[in-house]
């Protein structure tokens, strides 16, 4: 029998709404992770990608990180993983420098043994490269085998890669696919192999309001799948559905009938009511406790010689007015990769290459032509919307490549769009922005990157 704990999108490095606390959050759940394997009856940790937030964690972060793995090491647990899309670099990965010291194992293509299973790994694999791979492994002479690897899998609802080719056409039989990069854990079966996620260790989207867990996962016979929780920060939800003439005041009664010290908490506003301002509800959760306070109000209110804008996202105004530019799917889709989803800020650039050449292999031309009246065209002839909606191609690879670098930079995409996260680990409506990660104190700035 061999029992392994199969955990993965820990995301570490994540200063998730600006507040360090929240960064702290994501490595003590690692740390209980690591501390749960050191003391429980485990052969090993597997971790299905993500490690880190993203692919230029601070130095920080990395010594937190080895602080982890030695104890690990110290239990005689090794620890075995996989490289994920948001912590993914273009050559060495922070995965290598820990197998370099002793402190962990980059699964790959050939057999990993442990006890009586064979363990095998496939890192992320971009969308546009899928279709070169073969899924050719060595052999082995175990009793089990399980591929590890991270991606938004079908035959899961949102998954883009299809598992049961996988499973089909693989060199090995695999019992299991341990799978990262959504935060909920779910778990089908295809055949004979069991396909699994691990989920999030942390909440990296309010979105996610499941308790956060691992799975632990037992190969004897069969394979057999168990769920335990992780003591993480509470996340307060609080829906406040208003009647005729009710305001501000009873969104923050609402808010009072809970408990919210240290917690992070988010308010939902609907109904009928009066406008509200976001921030008085937010001051008022602040002032009795609570660590970190965002207030969403659904409601949209006639203002005449005035634009919608909700304060507390202001996203919203964006996307609206993205829609009212006529762009061209691809367009729109290079949008969402640089501006609002869940890829990491570090790997805009690498994420908007792909995409756009990614479209134009498919060589659906349909794809760059502009939207039709009846989307949004802007009637008035908007020229930077009809100069987008007709970019060709080759100009939209350039300008991609132009914008993602000004995003690399700096800009800060939000994850609060639909986390393939990002989930949000595996993207991922409505979920804290994987691009949310603050700037960090200019003490803290160093990294290892030089090494790779």
């Amino acid at each position: 029998m061999t029992r392994v704990i199969h955990t993965g999108d820990t995301h570490l490095g994540y200063q998730q709404y600006h507040v360090p606390e929240r960064r702290e959050d994501f490595m003590a759940a690692f740390r209980q992770v690591a501390a749960d394997a050191a003391d429980g009856d485990v052969d090993a940790v597997v971790h299905a990608g993500d490690l880190f937030h993203d692919r230029r964690p601070t130095l920080t972060d990395v010594l937190d990180t080895l602080e982890v793995l030695r104890t690990l090491d110290d239990a005689d647990v090794p620890f075995l993983a996989v490289v994920g899309n948001h912590e993914a670099k273009r050559d060495a990965q922070w995965l290598d420098l820990f197998a370099s010291m002793g402190l962990a194992t980059r699964l790959d293509d050939e057999p990993t043994v442990v006890g009586d299973v064979a363990f095998y790994g496939l890192d992320y694999v971009p969308r546009s490269q899928r279709d070169a791979l073969a899924y050719d492994f060595a052999p082995h002479d175990a009793d089990h085998a399980a591929l590890v690897t991270h991606g938004q899998f079908k035959p899961f609802d949102y998954g883009t890669w299809d598992a049961e080719a996988i499973v089909a056409e693989a060199t090995v039989d695999f019992d299991a696919l341990l799978l990262g990069d959504e935060h909920a854990a779910e778990t089908k079966q295809v055949e004979d192999t069991w396909l699994t996620y691990c989920g999030s260790t942390e909440r990296a989207s309010a979105d996610e309001r499941d308790d956060r867990g691992y799975n632990v996962v037992t190969f004897e016979g069969d394979v057999a799948i168990a769920r335990r929780g992780l003591d993480t920060r509470e996340f307060v939800y609080v829906e406040a559905d208003l009647a005729e003439g009710e305001g501000v005041d009873r969104v923050r009664e609402r808010v009072g009938q809970y408990d919210l010290e240290d917690a992070v908490v988010i308010v939902h506003v609907d109904g009928a009511g009066d406008p509200i301002t976001p921030a008085a509800v937010e001051e008022f959760a602040l002032d009795r406790g609570a660590l970190v306070a965002r207030v969403t109000d659904h409601r949209e209110f006639a203002d005449e010689g005035a634009t919608e804008v909700s304060f507390a996202d202001p996203d919203d105004a964006v996307r609206e007015r993205v829609r009212e530019l006529g762009l061209s799917e691809a367009a729109r889709d290079l949008d969402e990769t640089i501006r609002a989803s869940k890829v990491a800020d570090a790997n805009v650039a690498d994420a908007v290459e792909n995409r756009v050449r990614e479209l134009v292999d498919e060589g659906d031309a349909d794809a760059f032509e502009p939207a039709p009246a009846e989307d949004g065209i802007d009637e008035g002839g908007d020229t930077a919307g009809d100069e987008a909606a007709t970019a060709t191609g080759d100009e939209l690879i350039d300008a991609g490549g132009d914008a993602a670098e000004a995003a690399d930079g700096g800009t800060e995409s939000t994850d609060d769009g639909p986390d393939e996260t990002e989930q949000s680990v595996a993207g991922d409506g409505g979920p804290e922005s994987a691009g949310d990660a603050p700037a960090e104190d200019p003490e803290d700035q160093s990294t290892m990157e030089e090494f790779f």
